[in-house]
């Protein structure tokens, strides 16, 4: 169907926002997806992430959403990703689908978020609490 939103932000993401701006009346389905700041990672405990994203970034993400796009032409998608400095609990990476069906939107928003991960240059610094920190998706 189309790409509603492909942004990258310094500002909180919203859910309730994705869920809304990518439904449509001829979608009975929305899949939406929340990537959250954990307080754990590798067996450390975190306190906070830096994400930082190249120049490129938005465009990627614009391509990565309008390539999920085109494999699921009956699909609606939304995706953001912060950048800045997040706490635990912050949504990092919000993404939705929508369609007329379930399994579609599923299909749809779990490949959206492996494509994301996989393309879209954004690295996270992770901070421990003893106070070490390290880079985290360098490629």
């Amino acid at each position: 169907m189309s790409v509603v939103h492909a942004a990258i932000s310094a500002e909180p993401l919203d859910t309730a926002q994705a869920e809304a701006e990518v439904w449509s009346p001829e979608c009975g389905g929305v899949v939406v997806f929340s990537g959250i700041v954990r307080d754990h990672d590798g067996g450390k405990s975190v306190v906070r992430l830096d994400y930082t994203a190249h120049p490129s970034a938005e465009q990627v993400l614009t391509e990565v959403c309008e390539q999920i796009s085109t494999r699921h032409p009956q699909v609606r998608v939304w995706a953001a990703h912060r950048i800045g400095e997040l706490a635990i609990g912050d949504h990092a990476l919000a993404a939705a689908c929508a369609s007329a069906h379930r399994a579609l939107a599923f299909a749809a928003c779990a490949e959206l978020i492996e494509q994301i991960k996989a393309q879209v240059p954004i690295w996270k610094e992770q901070h421990y609490t003893d106070g070490s920190k390290d880079w985290v998706g360098i490629r």
